[in-house]
């Protein structure tokens, strides 16, 4: 089984503007498959720091001298990598969500296509499950999740059939929980409100729009002048967050600006909105949705 199969690999290193000798980061290592198009990109100087919370991912680490695994959720980015003595990179690339192997291993709780206990965690050391989201939420916390992260306009009543059912005992499995959503579920639309629901659950345990969030806030300041960002995302809630900071540095309101309504920001975007072909979709169904988005550091 292929571990992940990486989604716009040769635009994303692309947006790196490689320098052979050049420090660069990978926050989503994963499989490792932009990780070693960027150390074949590397000169004997270059190095390569690569981050990933999942333990599995620990078993895909690159013997090369260049090259170091740090196991930590990005949103640490800064602290760890001064750690190691650096201050400023010349790149970072991300790869946001789900790897095809956490969606691929029934029992991490991921799919909606398997029986699986509600899992859900990255990082599988986490506190917080899905078992918890579902079981032991109010209902207003849930209805938040389900609208919030799914978008999902029936979070209302869906999060209090949740709790009218848990009190007739625990739900602990995904089949569980697609038996108590069932009247939510039109057959037609069956597949892609369930990923909604999954989604925002998902985002929710793993914490995932507070650790981007704190993730893009860190870049100004570890990458160069001139230093890349290549971001892929795979849903609104990412690519709208991922967009609004290239372009004001921040993620609600407006840059304050001079009186000739100039405004100063971090970052300019490189090129314009990249998504994969239809041939890269044919062989990676997972690459549908992925928007790939570059920014430099003025």
């Amino acid at each position: 089984m292929e571990y992940h199969n990486p989604v716009l690999l040769k635009e994303t290193v692309d947006g790196l503007n490689i320098r052979p000798d050049g420090v660069y980061v990978d926050v989503t290592f994963g499989g490792g498959g932009h990780s070693k198009e960027i150390l074949n990109r590397l000169g004997s100087n270059g190095k390569l720091f690569a981050f990933d919370q999942d333990k599995d991912a620990l078993l895909n680490t690159i013997d090369d001298n260049r090259f170091t695994l740090i196991n930590e959720n990005f949103r640490y980015v800064r602290r760890f990598l001064r750690f190691y003595g650096v201050k400023e990179v010349d790149g970072i690339l991300a790869d946001f969500g789900v790897s095809s192997h956490q969606f691929d291993v029934a029992e991490r709780g991921f799919s909606t296509r398997f029986e699986a206990d509600l899992d859900m965690r990255m990082n599988q050391d986490d506190a917080i499950s899905a078992y918890h989201v579902v079981n032991e939420y109010e209902e207003e916390q849930i209805r938040q999740v389900l609208f919030q992260y799914g978008e999902l306009r029936q979070a209302p009543a869906m999060a209090k059939v949740i709790v009218e059912e848990r009190k007739n005992g625990e739900i602990k499995t995904s089949e569980q929980l697609k038996a108590v959503l069932k009247r939510f579920l039109n057959h037609k639309k069956e597949n892609k409100v369930l990923a909604q629901i999954y989604q925002a659950i998902r985002i929710e345990v793993n914490q995932e729009i507070e650790a981007l969030k704190e993730f893009l806030m860190q870049t100004p300041e570890v990458l160069v002048k001139g230093g890349r960002l290549s971001l892929i995302s795979y849903h609104s809630l990412e690519d709208r967050l991922v967009k609004r900071f290239i372009r004001n540095g921040m993620f609600e309101g407006e840059p304050v600006r001079d009186v000739f309504g100039n405004f100063e920001v971090p970052l300019k975007k490189v090129g314009n909105l990249i998504v994969p072909t239809k041939e890269e979709i044919t062989i990676n169904n997972r690459a549908r949705s992925a928007k790939l988005r570059i920014a430099e550091k003025l």
